[in-house]
């Protein structure tokens, strides 16, 4: 799995979908991440504050080492928010 590739645990990534199964956390987190570009996911800074609001929405406490790889992992992702490949591929990767 290519997110294991970056340091991120398996345990961290299952306990997080069980958290977006909770209907009022998941829309929570589709407001944070509304409106979202492409670009704003290639800027290390709005990456990182978007995963610590997105920490503080599902009551996590992430290390700065576990931030450093999710900001890595999303942004050598190239994610565009609007390609609906780019959001399969990582529905399938997470599922």
């Amino acid at each position: 799995m290519g997110y294991q590739q970056y340091g991120i645990s398996p345990q961290l990534v299952e306990r997080i979908k069980l958290k977006m199964k909770n209907p009022a956390v998941k829309e929570r987190i589709k407001k944070l991440i509304d409106g979202v570009s492409k670009s704003d996911l290639q800027d290390k800074a709005k990456v990182r504050r978007l995963i610590k609001s997105s920490a503080v929405i599902m009551n996590e406490h992430f290390t700065p080492a576990q931030e450093e790889q999710f900001v890595a992992f999303v942004i050598a992702q190239k994610i565009d928010p609007n390609n609906t490949f780019h959001l399969i591929k990582l529905w399938g990767m997470f599922r």
